[in-house]
């Protein structure tokens, strides 16, 4: 290495020294000492230049490979998560499939037991109601037949006492002592026979009141436990799934869609 920057010394005190060119930038040079030391310097320099054209050689190979082998690895990991995101997208289209069938199962069995929770409420309402009508149809048959029987009792107690008051007013026609007291006799009669039949009607018609205020209370309970059956169903109705049509309300008083 000293011997080369030698050369380019004697190389620069050559030119240097050299006879100038009259009227020129020029000068004169010995041809034959100048080659000598740049085949001088060629010859120190060749053995390096040599190497750093193969290390120049060899860095290009190396970024050629890196090249080769990063290509290689992004299409393979280009490659391999294509696949992992075909095969996330087929697993989540398949969970998707599955939860919409496992969602469309429960609600069909959710309205299936919803229909027979109806169903029988519905039967069970008519079959109270059907019991309450033959109560009441029960009742209002006695209370009337009890009505009657009073009524005709009354009446007969009131035509006997009529025809005993006349009875006694014609047997008695014959003296006006006799038949003004009789009359007063028939009239007492007859006022006791009225107040009789009125309160034969008034017991008969406190009777009926009563049945029907027990028919009453007992078609209010039906009904009360009617409400009930409703309000059960209405608490153990589905709720509508998301992005599904809303439940209504049917006129028993369940949800359908």
């Amino acid at each position: 290495m000293y011997r080369v920057f030698g050369a380019l010394d004697e190389l620069v005190a050559i030119v240097e020294e050299a006879r100038s060119v009259p009227m020129t930038a020029g000068c004169i040079v010995p041809r034959g000492d100048i080659l000598e030391l740049l085949d001088e310097i060629h010859a120190m320099y060749e053995p390096e230049l040599n190497d750093a054209q193969d290390v120049l050689d060899h860095r290009d190979k190396l970024v050629n490979d890196a090249r080769e082998t990063a290509e290689q690895t992004v299409s393979s990991a280009t490659s391999e998560a294509e696949s992992t995101v075909a095969n996330a997208r087929e697993d989540a289209d398949r969970m998707l499939r599955d939860a919409k069938a496992q969602a469309d199962r429960m609600v069909a069995e959710a309205k299936a037991h919803a229909e027979q929770l109806v169903a029988e409420a519905q039967a069970e309402a008519d079959r109270a109601i059907a019991g309450g009508q033959r109560e009441f149809e029960a009742m209002t048959a006695r209370a009337r037949s009890e009505a009657n029987r009073l009524i005709e009792s009354g009446n007969t107690a009131y035509e006997r006492a009529v025809s005993e008051g006349v009875a006694e007013q014609q047997r008695l026609v014959s003296d006006s002592e006799v038949v003004r007291a009789a009359q007063a006799e028939a009239n007492r009669v007859v006022d006791n026979a009225h107040a009789e039949s009125e309160r034969l009607r008034g017991e008969c018609d406190l009777y009926v009141d009563s049945k029907l205020g027990e028919f009453e209370e007992f078609l209010n309970g039906t009904i009360r436990s009617v409400h009930r059956g409703r309000q059960r169903l209405r608490d153990a109705a589905p709720v509508a799934p998301a992005g599904g049509p809303p439940l209504v309300e049917d006129r028993a008083g369940g949800r359908r869609r």
